[in-house]
């Protein structure tokens, strides 16, 4: 299987090119990612020698009351400006003062990494209620997708993630189950693998008294996080692991789509060629010299 990217290529390939060096031109590019999150690279005030990056996310609010503002600080230090228009968090960067070449290149990662950082702080936070040993808050409820919903909790020796997903077709239910399946079966050959469950309609009983919905198309996938994957030397990877983990679900379901319906194409085909070479040859009949006819055996 494939495992998305982590930070989003276009913009990473842009501010890299842009921190390159030479002529200083202006920029004015909208990329838009999954999520419904959209970033906006720009010259501010038209300042060709300056550059803002920004993000939008539809569920930023909800972010923000698990730290989000605060983490992006930490993260980006004196690069977060005020947001623009519009947009929930901006860097800005002087061309004219960049950091060292050494460091240019992880400067550069890190700003592709918007998204992701700022999807960490609910984590982040859980995370740290599990090492301190406190349950911490009841949930943290992350409206990521119009229909769909994050659910983060944390226990005493477990952090809890509940993604709600919502599948457009009855055959993407089929198939999801069989990835559920799998993941499930993944923990017979590691151990150190999270326990992965899987509800189909109805919400596991962890989201009792929250606004989780039912429905023959919704479906629950839950990970059971133990200390060994929220401590602070492995917790950079789980995040970085499960906070794609709904797009990784669908991007692989449409593929296994995309994937048998080119073998039923493929298969379809070879059934017409034998039916063409199953058909009769047709008959013709052929005359003598004299008139008569008859028919070629």
């Amino acid at each position: 299987m494939i495992l998305l990217e982590l930070g989003n290529r276009v913009i990473e390939d842009l501010i890299r090119a842009k921190f390159a060096g030479g002529k200083f031109e202006s920029v004015d590019v909208t990329v838009a990612d999954f999520d419904g999150v959209q970033f906006h690279v720009s010259n501010p005030n038209g300042e060709k020698s300056k550059i803002m990056v920004s993000i939008t996310m539809k569920f930023y609010r909800d972010l923000q009351q698990h730290g989000a503002d605060e983490l992006m600080k930490k993260i980006y230090g004196d690069y977060v400006t005020t947001s623009e228009q519009g947009y929930d968090v901006s860097l800005l960067f002087d061309l004219e003062n960049l950091p060292a070449d050494n460091e240019k290149e992880e400067l550069i990662k890190k700003v592709a990494l918007m998204k992701r950082n700022c999807f960490a702080s609910a984590f982040v936070k859980y995370f740290d209620y599990q090492a301190q040993g406190t349950g911490g808050e009841k949930h943290a409820i992350i409206h990521y997708r119009e229909d769909e919903t994050l659910y983060i909790q944390a226990q005493e020796d477990r952090v809890t993630v509940v993604f709600s997903t919502v599948f457009k077709d009855d055959d993407d239910v089929i198939i999801g189950k069989v990835f559920m399946q799998e993941f499930k079966e993944g923990r017979r050959a590691s151990q150190t693998a999270p326990q992965v469950l899987f509800s189909h309609r109805d919400p596991p009983r962890e989201l009792a008294g929250t606004d989780a919905k039912t429905g023959d198309n919704i479906a629950y996938i839950t990970f059971v996080l133990e200390p060994r994957h929220t401590n602070p030397k492995a917790r950079d990877n789980t995040i970085n692991l499960i906070h794609t983990f709904r797009n990784y679900l669908h991007y692989h379901i449409k593929c296994s789509k995309a994937y048998l319906h080119s073998r039923m194409r493929a298969r379809t085909s070879e059934f017409i060629k034998v039916l063409n070479r199953a058909k009769p040859e047709k008959v013709t009949e052929k005359k003598t010299i004299s008139g008569k006819t008859f028919v070629r055996q």
